[in-house]
């Protein structure tokens, strides 16, 4: 059976100022019916790159992560949904076992799980919390969609999965500066989560919960086989649990005289 010139699903990509990825994200699912991008203001060339690859570019003023993606669902041609971040872009072996999969759809199927590489210092991580990192990211939205989390969002799913062949490659930033500063940012969000659900925080999530992430990582998953590589994006890890609860920690102090 020869495959259609396009897959009859809608690639839904969120972004803003992503000039530098988002050319490479696009260029990966030029085999789909469907691509829509939701920006929230860029003011470099993410919307001329976007629509000289086709893809349909709506504005919608930034709500937050979930939220954002959820407005995308609802902009997507089709009921099956790939959502990708401009700073990711599909295999040629996930792009086949897609197109392949959609030959003949299992009925029963709503949503697939995809691995996930991560690239850091100059490689693509294989051990520790960075691979194999498998999410959902297909998925049929008659059947689920995003949450509304600030960040950390994830697709919520009622019905049977399955999982594909190959992966999504997730090349977030260009340098280690650029990284710390994400993960500033990351986790403010994620102390202001935890303080805003009423949750204390105590010495043994600053020290216990940061300990222990480091060990899962980068001894228990090998992390330690991806060389510096693997040893910074443990210890950046480890840092993020640590920041979130001490920046909750002050902010539920800092009143304290």
């Amino acid at each position: 059976m020869n495959k259609p010139d396009k897959t009859p699903i809608s690639i839904t990509i969120v972004a803003c100022n992503e000039e530098k990825r988002i050319g490479e994200c696009l260029r990966s699912v030029q085999w789909a019916d469907d691509i829509v991008v939701i920006d929230s203001g860029s003011t470099d060339r993410t919307l001329e790159i976007a629509e000289a690859n086709g893809a349909r570019v709506i504005h919608h003023d930034w709500p937050g992560y979930g939220a954002q993606k959820q407005f995308a669902t609802s902009q997507a041609k089709h009921d099956w949904i790939l959502n990708l971040d401009a700073d990711e872009y599909v295999t040629d072996k996930l792009a086949d076992s897609i197109r392949n999969t959609f030959l003949d759809l299992p009925e029963s199927i709503v949503a697939f799980e995809c691995n996930f590489e991560h690239f850091l210092m100059g490689r693509w991580l294989r051990h520790g919390e960075a691979y194999p990192d498998p999410h959902i990211r297909l998925f049929n939205r008659q059947a689920g969609n995003w949450n509304t989390r600030p960040i950390h969002e994830h697709i919520e799913i009622n019905g049977p999965t399955d999982k594909l062949e190959g992966s999504i490659r997730h090349r977030t930033v260009e340098s280690l500066a650029e990284y710390i500063e994400k993960i500033n940012g990351y986790t403010d969000l994620q102390a202001k989560i935890i303080v805003e659900s009423g949750k204390r925080v105590r010495f043994d999530q600053l020290f216990l919960r940061s300990f222990w992430r480091f060990l899962r990582g980068y001894i228990l998953r090998l992390g330690f086989l991806d060389g510096i590589a693997g040893l910074t994006h443990s210890m950046t890890s480890t840092l993020t649990t640590y920041l979130k609860f001490a920046k909750a920690y002050e902010l539920q102090n800092k009143d304290r005289g």
